[in-house]
């Protein structure tokens, strides 16, 4: 298959269609940080794993944490499950291990955006996952070819101020649907 025929879906979200029902991606919504001709990485962002980000920093035993972080870490996908991940907003903070996934998103890997966070000094809106998605070459290219995903552009309303369970019919009411309405055949936007 030619890649080339594909626009890069980085900053994209990622719907699973009807028909996929694999797991973690199963009524999944997966927000795409990376997407080049080597593949593609991503983070699912609506399935919580009943688990707070507070036991998360408790078991990081940060000195002088502040514990009122409520909000759900997320299973962000199949691989590297025992690694954390922040998608989070671009302030004016520098993390030692970032990806800039655009001018105001970044992912960041590393302990200090953590420790950050304990202390109430972290970025102002984010989002922490366990785990991550990754497509090798052309395997994305060829499931959205298969009809397994529908791609729309991200909204960073709905990556960081919609509940998890809403989230994949805000995406959808961008294109003036709902999932209900999708088909196992449907395309990408």
């Amino acid at each position: 298959m030619n890649q080339s025929a594909f626009p890069s879906f980085k900053n994209h979200f990622l719907i699973a269609l009807p028909g996929l029902r694999d797991g973690i991606f199963t009524h999944s919504i997966t927000y795409l940080c990376e997407h080049d001709d080597q593949g593609a990485m991503g983070i699912v962002i609506n399935h919580p794993l009943g688990m707070e980000v507070d036991e998360i920093l408790e078991q990081l035993e940060i000195d002088g944490q502040i514990f009122d972080h409520r909000e759900p870490v997320f299973a962000g996908g199949p691989v590297h499950t025992d690694r954390g991940f922040v998608l989070h907003r671009r302030d004016h903070q520098h993390w030692q291990a970032s990806i800039e996934v655009t001018d105001t998103v970044a992912l960041t890997t590393s302990l200090d955006i953590l420790e950050a966070i304990a202390l109430n000094r972290g970025p102002s809106q984010c989002l922490i996952a366990l785990g991550y998605a990754g497509w090798d070459a052309g395997q994305l290219e060829e499931e959205i070819q298969n009809n397994t995903w529908l791609t729309l552009p991200a909204s960073e309303e709905v990556l960081f101020n919609v509940p998890s369970d809403q989230k994949v019919d805000a995406a959808l009411a961008a294109l003036g649907i709902t999932f209900s309405q999708l088909g196992s055949d449907s395309g990408h936007a």
